[in-house]
């Protein structure tokens, strides 16, 4: 069993910080179906956004399943160093820094993965939070996520690594790939085995992991302590039970029964209405729904005409009607390789918070 801190987590399997993904309701829904951890959606350092309805909905933690993680994303090492002292007096148990994120508005202020192109600014950060919130009798663990290095003519991650260790992180997650790289591409896991090699604290491994087979090949192929899974739980929160139950017997679990699905879905948009609220919950749904249908029968309809209602109780009906449907195909999830699949990204903004995934 990982721990982390003080903090004993269930198990390997961790949710990936996604803007616009894992808020609250997904991060609960996610731990309720096999993850052992997760982390939020990224905060921002700027204390003149801490008091916005998006940020404090992002700070808004009640009821959630410890540990509570939250991550922080900044170029300026003092302004870090409040944030996560914000929010660990905000509930925050775990202060992950976000030097991962590969987006414009991101990079183009120097912070995420734009880091990665000045180490003297990376230990600067580091050393500033772990001594905000990282030290003495309460120490709350300070955690980081990068990427390879900023292009693949300057994979540091293993520099990086070093550095951020020396500095007093707990715990480095490294997606496999570079910011240049975005999302295109094979993970490269040699990389994240050449950083586990390299430092004593725990290393997740982050990127591609789609399947149970995919989940125990990398963990045996980069060494890592354990995995984050992001875009992959998309429509798919039921993947963490999946990869558990894989690694412990070797067996692969059947896909998950319709009725369950839809039970699933059903609690989760419920979850998703009471937090974000009638208007905002309608509009921030379809992506998941969108995910929760993606590659169905004549899924890509469907979206279409879902994409008009304005209602949480008119999409809630419609999506259940939708799946009432699909019970009279299978008993199961069958898949169809058609329009659907092409363009489930295209409809419902999935794709836009794709773009910000982990």
């Amino acid at each position: 069993m990982p721990t982390l801190g003080s903090h004993n987590l269930r198990n390997n399997l961790f949710v990936a910080p996604m803007a616009g993904v894992t808020d609250r309701p997904f991060r609960q829904l996610c731990k309720r179906l096999g993850a052992g951890y997760a982390v939020s959606e990224m905060v921002a350092s700027n204390a003149q956004l801490w008091k916005s309805e998006k940020t404090m909905r992002r700070a808004n933690h009640a009821g959630e399943v410890e540990p509570i993680a939250v991550q922080i994303a900044g170029a300026d090492p003092a302004m870090m160093a409040e944030a996560a002292r914000y929010n660990v007096a905000s509930g925050a148990q775990i202060i992950d820094i976000n030097m991962g994120c590969p987006a414009k508005k991101v990079c183009n202020v120097a912070a995420g993965s734009a880091l990665l192109q000045n180490e003297p600014l990376v230990v600067r950060i580091v050393e500033a939070v772990v001594a905000a919130v990282g030290t003495g009798p309460d120490a709350v663990p300070v955690t980081l996520k990068i990427r390879t290095g900023w292009n693949r003519e300057n994979r540091n991650a293993v520099k990086v690594a070093r550095l951020a260790e020396s500095a007093g992180i707990s715990m480095l997650t490294v997606h496999g790939r570079t910011r240049a790289d975005l999302y295109h591409g094979e993970a490269e896991y040699e990389t994240i085995a050449a950083v586990k090699a390299a430092v004593r604290i725990p290393v997740v491994a982050n990127g591609d992991i789609t399947s149970p087979q995919k989940a125990k090949a990398v963990l045996a192929a980069t060494g890592a302590d354990a995995i984050m899974i992001g875009r992959a739980a998309q429509g798919r929160p039921w993947l963490f039970r999946e990869i558990e139950h894989f690694l412990q017997t070797g067996e692969l679990l059947q896909p998950p029964r319709i009725d369950e699905i839809q039970q699933v879905m059903n609690e989760h948009l419920e979850d998703h209405y009471a937090f974000y609220g009638e208007f905002t919950g309608v509009h921030t749904a379809r992506k998941h729904i969108g995910w929760y249908t993606r590659g169905l029968s004549g899924a890509n309809a469907f979206r279409h005409r879902m994409n008009t209602l304005d209602t949480t109780r008119e999409q809630l009906l419609a999506v259940n009607a939708f799946f009432d449907e699909q019970k009279t195909l299978s008993d199961r999830l069958v898949y169809v390789d058609d329009e659907a699949s092409d363009e489930a990204g295209k409809t419902g903004e999935p794709n836009k918070t794709d773009r910000l995934a982990a």
